[in-house]
């Protein structure tokens, strides 16, 4: 590639994103997670829209979107306690299993009803047969939405473990469509095998990172993030090498890398989720540089009947037949089954059957457009509101204006946390020096209106101020009855 043709590609990105990102504050007003418009700016970019640029590289963009979707599937790990994991597994386990395969399987019999090829309608059931927690969470983090109990465990780790069902539907679906192999016992077999392969190779090598980052010193905190990514990119690899599912292996690597010491861990964490944004961003840029208006149009029909079917009919019949064995409440249930929101996977999964030669494989492509459209906007633009209407989460945290952190290599028992008082607080009009505060705990700093205050045994605390203590765990309850319900961490 020329220099020039190198700048202007560089420059090209840079204005993408750069638009991408001014457009996603409107996507909090209308209540869709702002996936939609970084969507809307690649089909204004591409060869057929305003920019012009032409783009058709599916080999690249699958690429691109292996890469994408381990930064991504690692990050959500990350953020995943095993304790969530614990308490959401069978039912997240199920969803992401049999759910995936009931959706698949609705979705495809859909397609065949609305006139599209048997192949077609198979694959395109399994590439859009599991959800995006991006996507989903995205949405409710935009409408403040705390869910109760443990229905954001379920959703969460769900979205998180329901990937590598879908890749390996997809996979063996295009092998058994190109005849390069036969639906049998050894087809079961193999999906066992990549399960279990990639379940094992993720706890290794999470195991094994965890002992790493317990027993190195690195000279810099860059290195540290560069040994995160460098052990994402290795869950992916090793077992995907050996017949096993890498996305599965990701995931469970993330999930014990991130619940041992990880030096500098709050830097470590957002990086991450600045490297899933962007992956994201960059996905669904590609997926409208790669959309054809006019291709679309003799797809519109199908495309949308299977787009409403899948989140109007598939994706509720199958979590409610899943979790029939499960106790939740009903009105949870019927929660879950509408939060199907679909993201970076399906175009990522769209490009594969492309790639091996399947006929007509523009189809599903085209029409997996539709299906990421409306199961955004439909349930989308309804998440926050349903939660809200069917009393499913707690009041929203307030966010401090201001966050303490300790950047270490170690990692310790205490922490800063962060509490807004009220008017009927216990400690309001307070002087510090008259609290009763436990041992290991001490005032750090206050914040009033926009004045930072050292605070010393002589300030009074008043109502509005955001106070940040740091104390230990165990303290955390008896500080909840003088100072009232802890704010969310700062930014």
């Amino acid at each position: 590639m020329e220099p020039l043709e190198t700048s202007l590609l560089l420059t090209a990105a840079g204005l993408l994103l750069v638009t991408a990102a001014l457009t996603s504050p409107l996507s909090h007003r209308l209540g869709v997670p702002s996936l939609l418009f970084f969507l809307g700016v690649g089909m204004l970019a591409g060869s057929e829209g305003l920019g012009g640029i032409a783009y058709e590289e599916y080999e690249d963009a699958y690429r691109f979107g292996t890469i994408a979707l381990v930064l991504i599937l690692f990050d959500g790990a990350l953020n995943t306690p095993i304790q969530t994991l614990r308490r959401a597994i069978v039912p997240a386990g199920l969803l992401a299993t049999i759910g995936v395969v009931l959706t698949a399987a609705i979705a495809s019999a859909v397609g065949v009803a609305v006139g599209l090829p048997v192949p077609i309608a198979v694959l395109t059931g399994c590439v859009v047969s599991s959800t995006d927690a991006a996507a989903v969470f995205s949405v409710l983090r935009g409408g403040g939405i705390h869910l109760r109990g443990k229905l954001g465990p379920i959703i969460e780790v769900e979205s998180g473990l329901n990937d590598p069902m879908a890749v390996l539907l997809t996979m063996v679906g295009t092998e058994i469509i190109l005849g390069t192999t036969e639906l049998s016992s050894e087809t079961t077999f193999v999906l066992i095998q990549q399960l279990v392969i990639g379940a094992a190779g993720g706890v290794a090598i999470g195991l094994g990172g965890q002992f790493l980052l317990a027993g190195i010193r690195l000279p810099s905190p860059g290195l540290y993030l560069a040994f995160t990514v460098a052990f994402a990119f290795l869950a992916y690899g090793l077992p995907s090498s050996v017949g096993g599912s890498g996305f599965l292996s990701v995931y469970v690597a993330g999930m014990l890398l991130g619940d041992g010491p990880v030096p500098y861990r709050p830097g470590i964490r957002r990086v991450h989720e600045a490297l899933a944004w962007l992956s994201q961003i960059t996905m669904f840029l590609l997926l409208g540089l790669l959309v054809f208006p006019s291709r679309l149009a003799a797809v519109w029909s199908d495309g949308l009947a299977i787009g409403f079917a899948l989140a109007l009919v598939a994706r509720p019949a199958a979590v409610l037949l899943t979790l029939l064995p499960i106790r939740l409440p009903w009105v949870e249930k019927l929660f879950i089954s509408w939060v199907g929101l679909r993201g970076a996977v399906p175009i990522i999964l769209a490009t594969y059957p492309l790639l091996r030669g399947v006929p007509d494989a523009t189809l599903i492509f085209d029409v997996v457009f539709f299906a990421v459209l409306v199961n955004n906007f439909v349930p989308g633009s309804t998440v926050a509101w349903l939660a809200k209407r069917a009393d499913l989460a707690d009041p929203e945290p307030i966010t401090p204006p201001a966050s303490v952190e300790i950047f270490s290599y170690g990692e310790y028992p205490a922490e800063f946390v962060w509490y807004r008082l009220g008017r009927q607080s216990a400690v309001a009009h307070a002087h510090i020096h008259e609290l009763p505060l436990p041992e290991n705990t001490v005032v750090t700093l206050v914040l009033r209106r926009e004045e930072v205050i050292a605070p010393r045994g002589d300030t009074q605390l008043r109502p509005g101020d955001y106070v940040c203590l740091f104390t230990h765990a165990e303290n955390q309850a008896f500080l909840n009855l003088l100072f009232g319900r802890p704010t969310d961490e700062g930014l």
